[in-house]
């Protein structure tokens, strides 16, 4: 192992076997932390203690918040360890998998009032030399009470599609490939490859606009097995999945993608238009599916993963998956709440 690093992992160890001092409410790193990841992508992590133990959650860039491995702090308290775990699979010439083995992620963070300064350290998979990388983080201020929906006035509709074009629409990302068309007032994603040729990288389409609070009621049309998603504000993703008939879970049709599961399955069989109707308001959100409320004002933690950002607190814009499979969308309308 390279000499920087096994410094790095022995401090840490000496960490381990010392004893934590300074109460736990004034342990400045606990909280969630909104991250900027080394490639500029969203990241999310919270680190928590509980019955003298300290644990954490992270969220890297795409999928879903996982645990750590570990959660730890050197002993003078100033700086946070936190270590993750990655599976790398060894492949012979003929390209099979003959061995799994895993390796350590190392990120330390130092705190400076709401800010933190952090770094990864990870050894290369082929064992010669490490990587490192410094990012930043952000507290995420602490969610206000949930919103009395009945309260809450909203402004006049907005047709976010107008049936027609993709006018007021456009890729997050211009350098990918674009599938998305209309015909028969309906936005169609047809993220099509090619056998035997290079994978297409396909879009997300977002809207021009952004926005805060509202109400977004869309219509969808899921194909079998299809798996699209709509991202509230550019940065909380209600699952679109063909997930009927399976057990309740937050990667299902209309959870918070890996935060929130629905109370109930209320998704029809793929091939069927579906309809939705949701509320965010103050990180609260209302998600009412085919005329069922599977999740009721519930709190958002952080972003999920595809997200535009982690600041929870900026405005952002409608943004449907598109990078997935093939998915039918129509009937977009958002309403605004007025304050």
């Amino acid at each position: 192992m390279n000499k920087s690093i096994r410094t790095v992992f022995a401090t840490a160890l000496v960490a381990l076997t010392t004893p934590l001092f300074g109460g736990e409410s004034g342990n400045p790193f606990l909280g969630r932390w909104a991250l900027t990841i080394p490639d500029g992508g969203a990241g999310w992590l919270q680190v928590t203690k509980q019955n003298g133990y300290y644990d954490g959650s992270v969220l890297w860039g795409g999928g879903s918040v996982v645990p750590v491995a570990s959660v730890f702090f050197s002993p003078d308290m100033d700086t946070l360890f936190v270590t993750r775990l990655h599976e790398v699979r060894r492949k012979d010439a003929s390209g099979k998998v003959v061995r799994t083995h895993q390796f350590t992620e190392l990120i330390s963070a130092r705190v400076n009032g709401d800010e933190l300064s952090l770094t990864t350290m990870q050894a290369r998979e082929n064992g010669e030399g490490f990587s490192r990388e410094e990012f930043t983080g952000k507290r995420i201020p602490e969610l206000p009470p949930a919103p009395d929906l009945a309260k809450v006035k909203f402004g006049a509709p907005i047709a976010l599609f107008n049936g027609k074009n993709l006018e007021g629409w456009r890729l997050t990302n211009p350098n990918q490939v674009n599938g998305w068309s209309v015909a028969d007032g309906v936005l169609i994603n047809r993220p099509v490859q090619e056998e035997g040729k290079p994978h297409k990288s396909y879009g997300n389409l977002r809207t021009e606009r952004e926005f805060e609070d509202f109400n977004l009621s869309l219509e969808v049309r899921v194909p079998e097995n299809g798996n699209s998603g709509i991202y509230l504000r550019g940065i909380y993703e209600v699952q679109v999945a063909d997930t009927f008939g399976k057990r309740l879970d937050s990667h299902n049709m209309g959870g918070v993608y890996s935060r929130i599961t629905p109370t109930v399955s209320a998704e029809k069989r793929a091939g069927e238009w579906q309809s939705f109707d949701i509320t965010l308001v103050d990180r609260h959100v209302t998600v009412v599916l085919n005329g069922t409320k599977i999740i009721d004002n519930q709190p958002l933690l952080g972003c999920t993963g595809g997200a535009l950002w982690a600041d929870e607190l900026r405005p952002g814009p409608i943004y449907l998956q598109g990078d997935h499979t093939g998915v039918d969308y129509r009937n977009t309308v958002l309403k605004p709440v007025v304050k």
